[in-house]
């Protein structure tokens, strides 16, 4: 039985992810903020408050784990998103790596992903103001430190441009760098079929120290 990490497991998609991990047979720690948010029992998951914010802390709760997904987010509404991001992913791969984790699963945004050669999303003109903060942020970190990462096998998985409360189909296309769209030019998935893929990716790798993403 794979062990792993979910950072923000009480988030809109860390909730998916746990419970598509748990109908899996996967045992999961779950690191969150706050505890109370968590109204799931099951005898493979152990809810653990802590600050991901806490390398060693974080370290200490990942070692021995076969890998650690983060669906960490400081929180759309907040002011300093932009800045808690930037400051906080890199203390999550520092504390992954610190703790012998061979692979790190993350949550991305679908910003960096291009809309057409040479135009990222985040560039587009399509992103509201209020989540700019955070989609710049987590792009960054993204095209600025992960990248360049070589020692653990990490993927970065980029959602569709809408990512939405729905059904656990199993049917979806996944892609690399580039935004897919359907035939009507919209580009979506549920956070079922998502956390489906991711899932998958965590059982079955099929990526590597890359991005990929999803859609219909």
């Amino acid at each position: 039985m794979k062990h792993i990490v979910l950072i923000g497991a009480s988030g809109f998609v860390g909730t998916a992810l746990l419970a598509e991990a748990l109908n899996r047979n996967i045992q999961v720690t779950a690191v969150v903020r706050n505890p109370d948010k968590i109204q799931t029992k099951h005898a493979n998951l152990t809810v653990v408050k802590a600050d991901v914010s806490n390398l060693e802390e974080l370290a200490a709760i990942s070692k021995g784990k076969d890998a650690v997904i983060s669906a960490y987010n400081p929180g759309w509404s907040r002011t300093d998103t932009y800045e808690e991001t930037l400051k906080v992913y890199p203390l999550i791969l520092e504390a992954v790596k610190k703790a012998g984790v061979k692979r790190l699963l993350i949550v991305g945004g679908a910003g960096t992903l291009f809309v057409q050669p040479g135009l990222r999303v985040v560039d587009s003109g399509a992103i509201p103001q209020e989540i700019m903060g955070g989609v710049k942020s987590l792009g960054e970190f993204y095209l600025n430190t992960l990248i360049q990462e070589k020692e653990i096998d990490w993927v970065f998985f980029s959602p569709a441009a809408h990512l939405e409360p729905g059904t656990r189909t199993g049917i979806y296309r996944l892609g690399k760098d580039d935004l897919l769209t359907d035939d009507q030019g919209e580009s979506k998935i549920s956070v079922e079929d998502y956390a489906k893929a991711m899932l998958d990716e965590l059982e079955s790798p099929q990526h590597h120290q890359e991005r990929f993403t999803i859609a219909y």
